[in-house]
């Protein structure tokens, strides 16, 4: 019997500037404060340090999860960003203030949750699909988004059920940790 792999460590990014009250997705590239970029930084080269575990942090491409890397890089650190750890694209709902979003939009997107894709971007359900697809390495340290987050989540607890709504678990805190199981998910 094998050893059990170590699990990879999945940060949601430090709180953004100028999201209060925005659907923020994967067209929004808003900024995080140095401070907290470099707040959360330390913390994922401390639990590398307790843990002896490489040097490497994969992040999202978006400034508000690659911000951290950039941390990570100028001590020393290998930075990769992948595009497959994006948060959820709301399309044209994408930094609008949800009071300019209509709630006949809004109520389309709850009562076709996983199907339907808020403001024609991508659904729920391609989500999971991208999620599921990529292969998460073992003791691999990530920073990457809510949603992003709440996808693999869901998969490692339902397997190929699809969320309803009022199932969906809620997000993580800004700078809040999971841990993962290493590999892929079942198939959707």
């Amino acid at each position: 019997m094998s050893a059990p792999q170590a699990p990879a460590r999945v940060w949601r990014h430090p709180k953004p500037e100028g999201a209060a009250g925005l659907c923020v997705g994967a067209r929004s590239d808003l900024p995080v404060h140095w401070r907290r970029a470099k707040r959360l930084a330390r913390r994922i080269q401390a639990l590398a340090r307790r843990e002896r575990l490489p040097n490497r942090v994969i992040t999202s491409p978006l400034q508000r999860c690659a911000s951290v890397g950039v941390w990570l890089r100028r001590w020393g650190w290998q930075h990769h960003r992948d595009p497959a750890l994006l948060e959820l694209d709301f399309g044209t709902w994408d930094g609008l203030a949800w009071t300019q979003i209509s709630q006949a939009e809004v109520d389309a997107w709850v009562n076709n949750f996983s199907a339907h894709a808020p403001g024609g971007g991508e659904s729920l359900a391609h989500m999971l699909q991208r999620v599921q697809a990529w292969p998460l390495p073992a003791g691999a340290l990530i920073v990457s988004h809510g949603g992003w987050m709440l996808a693999r989540q869901w998969l490692s607890e339902h397997g190929d059920a699809l969320p309803q709504a009022t199932s969906w678990p809620r997000p993580p805190g800004y700078g809040e940790c999971r841990q993962f199981q290493p590999g892929q998910v079942s198939e959707i």
